[in-house]
């Protein structure tokens, strides 16, 4: 079989063990509309503020679903001695990773329609403005938090302390982003560590699909700077890998 068949039956192997994990399932899924149903009662009668809500919404949805998710399966996967006994095997490496990463490739992709489909029709925001630039967005987003979710895996020195790892990353970044996309005071200093992160200029662009309808071009910045954080992180995900435990 050529290293694409089976890195396709990796992915379905993959799909398998996700939807046979019931915890999985509840926060790739079920969580995003919980934080949409939380944030619909708050903000209700505030259609400016539900309409951003929802691309922020999407933009956590797939840093958690790539970046986070990346990052306690490698861990675990490491530790476990799992990667060891895979390198020793005749899968490709390629078809091995090109499998688990279509796995939270397509979690990322369905999040993103419940999201969108959840705030059409619960949160009274119209259907996105501009599919393309959805599109470029969502593929820019997913490639550039899958690479740092697998770099950041090589940061983390065992399993036990991954939780406590991916959150000092993730909240803090989520929590900046939102606060500085919401707000048109928020300091200036904040403003620009928003701005250089990669989750801050996803939400842009994402507003701009979904919301707004500007043309992508007036979002070039934003893209140059997901991709420039993908690309950082594809080198180091490639760089530091190891297939070896640490314990």
């Amino acid at each position: 079989m050529s290293p694409m068949g089976l890195a396709w039956q990796q992915f379905r192997f993959e799909r398998k063990l996700f939807w046979r994990n019931p915890c999985a399932a509840f926060f790739n899924f079920l969580l995003p509309l919980l934080f949409l149903a939380g944030g619909g009662i708050i903000l209700s009668g505030s259609q400016h503020d539900l309409d951003r809500l929802v691309p922020s919404i999407a933009g956590m949805s797939v840093m958690a679903t790539t970046f986070t998710a990346l990052a306690y399966n490698i861990v675990y996967l490491r530790e476990r001695g799992v990667l060891k006994r895979v390198r020793g095997t005749p899968l490709p490496t390629v078809s091995y990773f090109g499998g688990l990463t279509a796995n939270a490739i397509t979690n990322a992709v369905l999040q993103m329609a419940i999201v969108v489909l959840a705030g059409r029709l619960l949160l009274g925001v119209g259907w996105p403005r501009d599919w393309g630039q959805l599109a470029v967005f969502t593929i820019a987003g997913v490639a550039c938090m899958s690479a740092l979710g697998i770099a950041f895996a090589h940061l983390i020195p065992n399993f036990e302390s991954t939780a406590a790892y991916v959150n000092a990353v993730f909240l803090p970044v989520v929590f900046i982003s939102f606060y500085v996309f919401d707000s048109s005071t928020a300091p200036a200093f904040l403003r620009n560590i928003a701005e250089a992160l990669p989750l801050k200029p996803l939400i842009d662009g994402l507003s701009a699909a979904i919301v707004s309808g500007s043309d992508l071009g007036g979002n070039l910045d934003a893209l140059a700077i997901v991709a420039l954080w993908g690309v950082f992180g594809g080198y180091f995900a490639v760089r530091g890998f190891s297939w070896e435990s640490r314990s």
